[in-house]
This record gives structure tokens, sequence and C-alpha cells, in this order.
């Protein structure tokens, strides 16, 4: 799945691939949030990515895109 992180008093938003379910992620944000503590996401190429829990202003979660090759007639 595809996640957008949006972060506090940035322009700028952060845009990941995860091989995670939306409950797991929403439980891992929602706990990051309660607790205060950093939120660490692994992306689909084993990169990590830490984002403080007060520096995210909004989670959202698209389906993954596909690309289309060539011409389609329709």
């Amino acid at each position: 799945m595809n996640i957008t992180i949006g972060i506090n008093a940035s322009p700028r938003e952060l845009d990941l691939e995860l091989d995670l379910s939306e409950d797991e992620l929403f439980a891992q944000v929602t706990n990051s949030l309660r607790e205060q503590t950093p939120l660490i996401l692994t992306d689909t190429k084993g990169e990590k990515t830490l984002v403080p829990a007060q520096a995210i202003s909004y989670v959202r979660v698209t389906a993954p895109q596909t690309h289309r090759v060539g011409f389609a007639i329709h």
C-alpha cells in the first residue's frame, strides 16, 4: 500500500510504499501518537523511516498505482 504522511510546519509530504495492512499501519500510528514515540516504518525496499510523533499532521492511505505501458483503445 502507498501512504502519504503530512509533516507539521512543512509544505512537503512523505510518500512511502509499505507491505503492511491498513490495520497494522493505523495501530502503529495510533500507538506512536498516544505514547509520543517516533513512528518507525520500513518500506518495500527495506529502508527505514523515522517520523517524530509530534511532526505527524495526517496519514493518507492510497491503493498501489499500476503503471500502464503502451496504448489502449477503448
